[in-house]
């Protein structure tokens, strides 16, 4: 049976509390604390567990153990069984939690009752919490959603806790159906909810002081809401706000213009690179005319063999323009360290460049592959001049 006294249930404002210690058990680097009663939460529902002290301990986990009793697992010198220990909450922590989970109870109440939207599941996070419904809303419909529920806020709604009988609650109108047996405790948010549930909650609606919803998408044929509640919905405000202002101040348009102008940007910033994509082909064409040649002969072969400033992309693209012609092999290793090598043959020519790249890697480390026609590899932990002495080693002996 379980022995501890939720203080939680009845005084979810308690921040500080005394008890006795009932076991310790070690766990770990931790100690398992039972106690007699407790104000602090564990985690379910949802909802995360609290933090705080017990003692001069650190608590950093609560849970639910198998027999029903609350779990206080600390770090630091455990208190002895029998001795009497203070505990004190976290308390911004756990009114952060009140706040998420009472605006979760309001917002999904006002979905549901205004649209028929049911809500499936809950979770609260450590910056922003989440529900799930069962279909999908539009933005319209979540709009007024959001400003029905914040007018529940502005309205300051009591919210208070109460006890029933299963055959009691079977009789209520709870807005969601509970699978608990034995005495089920109540959370009503006077004339909006009433739901079966063991979380902490603010005393009245006013105590959330905003509630946001800030995302929304499609998930599981439903749809997941992501929504913050006062300290969590003052911070995003905040952050948005810094973030706009800056955006403002640089592009120097008023508020209302800012889409438009990052519109313009994006519009602007794509015609920039399929210009700067168009000259670099064209660059790289002659460039690869000039390399072409310049080819020496290895073995009977034309072989162009260069080490060439640039990422993969630009010595694709030379590698590709130089066997574009008749009868040339390229090779091309990227200046810095480690080195990019690409390797390239005319269609006309019978050299297997992915073995080139095989022989490379074996010898210098780092990665790659590819087809006779054309291989690449990278991190080639090797100088320039190292890479191409053994590539023009491998080309003589293979031509």
């Amino acid at each position: 049976m379980p022995t501890t006294d939720r203080l939680y249930y009845d005084s979810p404002t308690t921040r500080a509390f005394e008890a006795r210690v009932v076991r310790c058990e070690p766990r770990g680097e931790r100690v398992a604390v039972w106690l007699d009663r407790t104000a602090f939460y564990p985690t379910s529902g949802g909802q995360p567990h609290d933090l705080g002290t017990l003692g001069a301990c650190s608590v950093v986990d609560v849970q639910d153990d198998d027999d029903g009793n609350v779990m206080h697992l600390v770090a630091g010198t455990a208190p002895a069984d029998g001795a009497l220990v203070t505990g004190h909450v976290d308390w911004t922590r756990r009114f952060d939690h009140m706040q998420q989970h009472t605006g979760q109870h309001l917002l999904s109440a006002v979905i549901e009752h205004a649209f028929q939207a049911r809500t499936l599941s809950f979770h609260l996070g450590a910056d922003s919490s989440t529900i799930d419904l069962d279909r999908e809303l539009t933005a319209g419909q979540l709009g007024r959603a959001e400003a029905a529920a914040n007018e529940a806020v502005w309205d300051d709604v009591p919210v208070s806790i109460r006890y029933a009988t299963e055959d009691e609650a079977r009789a209520l109108p709870l807005r969601k159906e509970t699978t608990r047996s034995g005495t089920l405790r109540l959370i009503e948010i006077q004339g909006l909810d009433l739901s079966a549930c063991g979380g902490t909650h603010v005393a009245s609606t006013g105590a959330l002081g905003q509630v946001a919803i800030v995302s929304a998408e499609r998930f599981k044929g439903g749809q997941r809401l992501e929504f913050l509640c006062g300290r969590r919905a003052l911070a995003r405000f905040q952050l948005l706000r810094e973030a706009s202002a800056a955006s403002i101040r640089l592009l120097s348009v008023l508020p209302s213009d800012l889409p438009g102008a990052i519109e313009r940007l994006q519009g602007e910033l794509k015609a920039q690179k399929r210009a700067l994509g168009a000259a670099q082909l064209e660059l790289a064409n002659h460039e690869a005319i000039a390399m072409a040649a310049t080819a020496e002969s290895l073995g009977g072969a034309r072989v162009v063999l260069r080490a060439v400033d640039g990422d993969a992309a630009r010595l694709k693209a030379l590698s590709s323009a130089i066997v574009a012609g008749p009868g040339l092999t390229v090779v091309l290793v990227s200046a810095q360290t480690p080195a990019l090598v690409v390797a390239a043959r005319s269609a006309d020519v019978g050299t297997a460049c992915h073995e080139l790249v095989g022989l490379l890697v074996k010898t210098f480390g780092g990665r790659g592959g590819g087809k006779p026609d054309f291989a690449q590899c990278g991190a080639i932990q090797a100088s320039p001049e190292h890479v191409m002495a053994a590539a023009r080693d491998w080309l003589v002996s293979h031509a």
